[in-house]
């Protein structure tokens, strides 16, 4: 497996910057990856979660395809093995979330990590998020339960047409979900701006570094269950149909 460094000179070639003496941006990683950052932060997301696109944000229809194709018994197994889905490295390096990306993405981006913001981050000197150790699932045609879900999905599209044509085809599907080890948290800021970070302490390894009025330094390292932050998205009549 590629190291840290390794990586970043891969994803530096072949978007064809310039990395030096800096992590590659969140904005990198994403287009390299072809992946998107999610509307919101939650343990219960999954993988075939529907979503929308309005031309800006993605927007969950709060639906599940498995909803579409299952029932019973069979509903709750499957679901049970997209909550079991395995997690694999990533293969992405470690990547930062600047305080322009952060504004640039919207401002309660910082939630999807379970990271709460008290102040406006407009107003930090420096305010950054260090995303470590990502991970990732998928959906894939060789393993249960997408072999499964992209049979049922064949039948689902000849049979259900009208269904179908409303609620999936133009919509899209979460096929790979992004998770992260840990994050970093930097923050600077003047002793008289009111802005401070807290964050949620349930299955999260909290390391302080450095904890002042003007600048403070947190590792939250996630355990258990955790939330998803990113996903790549496939468009409901391009998934892979057997």
């Amino acid at each position: 497996m590629e190291n840290n460094k390794e990586l970043t000179e891969l994803l530096a070639l072949d978007l064809g910057i310039n990395l030096v003496d800096r992590r590659p941006y969140a904005k990198e990683v994403f287009k390299w990856q072809d992946m998107d950052l999610l509307p919101h932060s939650s343990t219960d997301t999954l993988l075939c979660e529907i979503f929308e696109w309005n031309g800006r944000n993605w927007r969950t229809t709060s639906n599940n395809l498995i909803g579409y194709l299952f029932s019973g018994e069979n509903l709750t197994t499957i679901k049970n093995q997209l909550i079991n889905a395995p997690k694999h490295p990533a293969l992405i390096p470690d990547f930062e979330f600047t305080k322009d990306s952060m504004i640039e993405y919207g401002l309660s981006l910082p939630s999807l990590f379970n990271i709460g913001v008290n102040g406006n981050i407009k107003n930090a000197k420096n305010f950054s998020v260090r995303v470590n150790g990502v991970t990732k699932s998928r959906i894939t045609n060789i393993d249960s339960p997408g072999i499964e879900i992209l049979k049922n999905y064949s039948a689902f599209t000849q049979d259900k047409t009208k269904t179908y044509r409303k609620n999936i085809k133009f919509n899209y599907l979460s096929t790979s979900l992004f998770y992260a080890e840990s994050v970093e948290i930097y923050l600077e800021k003047e002793s008289s701006t009111v802005l401070d970070v807290s964050f949620q302490t349930q299955d999260v390894e909290v390391e302080s570094k450095l904890d002042t009025d003007t600048k403070k330094h947190f590792v939250l390292k996630y355990m258990g269950n955790q939330a998803p932050f990113a996903a790549k998205f496939t468009k409901g009549k391009d998934f892979n149909i057997m």
